[in-house]
């Protein structure tokens, strides 16, 4: 990025920004998976968090991921302006300009690490400023542009939440949070692949080497069903451990099991038309019901194995 990218283009300068565009920064619908799987995090721990801290907390965790995001947006101004699907947000559109992008998303990032270590306790604000950083600096700027691999490595970013959670509410981690950081670690590889299947163009417009634009949506969609299978293994292993009751196991194992029949018709689909890829569709719509459902019948079952 030269010095001249990061100035303001002048058909932005002297903007007044809408609130409205503040919070298009911050990806409220990816952020409410996000809050979910952490508040699921904490509600699965064996403590209980005073209920003001508890929310504080999770909303420590929505105003950090607000953050992440807002930062990929400011830095990615260029790569979204090329896409259909992000070309109308607030900085290509115009709406905004860079520097208040900026400054909104490290104060914002600030403000929720710090607020996040005064209301639990210093690992969770670790645990939190580095999932900012390493969303921002190691998949943003080191690995979307550079490798087909980004969201393999990169995923690892969204996976933090109920690690977060959990250790606001135990100060420590322990097998199980790590358990879920590895089924959303696993299962962000075939939930991106799918949606890469059928906006390749997208992501071809833009230069960024998404695995369907690297390698073919064959390998892709090899990959898909490749990945779903430690995924698989890690969503049901809590139970075979004895971290969690039989409503989760059960839960995991049919939630899982429709994933893998979703994810074996998208490997057995050959079309190339966007318009005809409704296995690859349909796998991407139900890849967020099964986190929220995975993740719900996690707390559902902890909580009565506690007794309330």
């Amino acid at each position: 990025m030269t010095s001249a990218d990061l100035t303001n283009p002048p058909a932005t300068q002297g903007l007044t920004t809408d609130w409205r565009d503040l919070l298009a920064l911050t990806k409220p619908r990816v952020m409410t998976l996000v809050v979910f799987t952490g508040l699921c995090g904490m509600l699965a721990a064996p403590v209980r968090l005073p209920l003001v801290l508890g929310f504080t907390a999770i909303l420590c965790i929505a105003l950090g991921a607000g953050a992440a995001a807002a930062l990929n947006q400011w830095y990615e101004s260029d790569l979204d302006a090329k896409m259909k699907r992000t070309a109308a947000r607030p900085l290509p559109a115009g709406r905004m300009d860079r520097q208040t992008a900026l400054h909104f998303a490290v104060g914002l990032g600030a403000f929720s690490v710090l607020l996040m270590g005064l209301a639990t306790n210093a690992l969770a604000a670790g645990i939190l400023a580095l999932s900012i950083l390493f969303y921002v600096l190691v998949y943003t700027v080191w690995l979307k542009r550079r490798t087909a691999q980004n969201i393999v490595i990169g995923g690892a970013a969204g996976a933090f939440p109920p690690l977060i959670g959990w250790a606001a509410a135990t100060g420590d981690v322990t097998l199980l949070p790590v358990l879920l950081f590895a089924i959303i670690f696993l299962w962000t590889p075939p939930h991106f692949w799918a949606l890469s299947l059928f906006i390749k163009s997208d992501y071809a417009a833009a230069g960024v080497p998404m695995l369907p634009v690297t390698a073919g949506l064959k390998t892709t969609r090899r990959h898909v069903a490749l990945y779903t299978l430690p995924m698989i293994v890690a969503a049901v292993a809590p139970w075979p451990l004895g971290l969690t009751g039989a409503i989760y196991g059960v839960s995991a194992v049919v939630l899982s099991a429709l994933f893998l029949v979703l994810a074996l018709r998208v490997l057995a689909n050959d079309a190339t038309d966007p318009a005809a890829m409704r296995p690859e569709k349909n796998l991407f719509a139900y890849s967020i019901v099964y986190l929220f459902a995975l993740f719900g019948a996690l707390v559902a079952d902890r909580l009565l194995l506690s007794g309330g």
